[in-house]
């Protein structure tokens, strides 16, 4: 896999998770952490768009009007 290197500015307190889950020797460096964490975050954020996508508007219109509960 083919990779670039990339500046960040992120807060003190972050930096600090980060170090402390390295530390935990959850992740080899600060590097695996960030991109395991960016991995994660853009693979739910496409999980939740599929999902929305497949809504149908108008029978969750119908289903709220009703008062009818989403999720059974």
């Amino acid at each position: 896999m083919a990779t670039t290197k990339v500046t960040i500015t992120i807060g003190v307190h972050l930096v600090g998770e980060l170090d402390r889950v390295v530390r935990e020797g959850r992740f080899p460096n600060r590097s695996k952490a960030v991109h395991a964490a960016l991995t994660k975050m853009l693979a739910r954020r496409k999980r939740l768009a599929e999902e929305l996508g497949g809504l149908d508007y108008r029978e969750e219109q119908a289903l709220a009007e009703e008062g009818l509960p989403i999720f059974q």
